[in-house]
């Protein structure tokens, strides 16, 4: 039955896979403000962000294990099991393929007549300007 404690394992599980999110996107930002070609630095960050990423889901499951039989607890924790196998697939697979869509493979190429703008610099970072997905 999905009630309400299953929602609210379904809440939880927003907070684990937006963190699974974060974390790639960081580190293929990273890879990007590094001087890393674009493509390399979409497949190099999910290669190297795969066990951490792949370890907290497994002990996150494993730790839900012991109140799945629970009456009271066992919706949450079956909801927040699968739903945290299936995002933890998708985060692997489907986010960076879907960064590589909407940011582009490679950084565009700039105009040999005209300069390209400087990046932004915020408190003595040096941030790479991003490509806009409607250019």
């Amino acid at each position: 039955p999905f009630g309400f404690v299953a929602i609210l394992g379904v809440i939880a599980l927003l907070g684990i896979i937006m963190r699974n999110s974060i974390i790639l996107v960081d580190q293929i930002d990273q890879d990007i403000a590094a001087g890393m070609d674009r493509s390399e630095a979409i497949v190099g960050a999910a290669v190297r962000r795969f066990r951490p990423i792949m370890l907290t889901a497994l002990t996150a499951v494993l730790a839900l294990i012991p109140i799945s039989r629970a009456v009271f607890w066992g919706p949450l924790a079956y909801a927040m099991m699968g739903g945290i196998l299936v995002a933890t697939v998708l985060t692997i697979l489907v986010l960076p393929a879907g960064y590589a869509l909407f940011f582009g493979r490679a950084p565009k190429k700039a105009k040999t007549d005209e300069q390209a703008p400087e990046p932004e610099k915020i408190e003595g970072i040096e941030r790479p300007q991003l490509a806009l997905a409607a250019e």
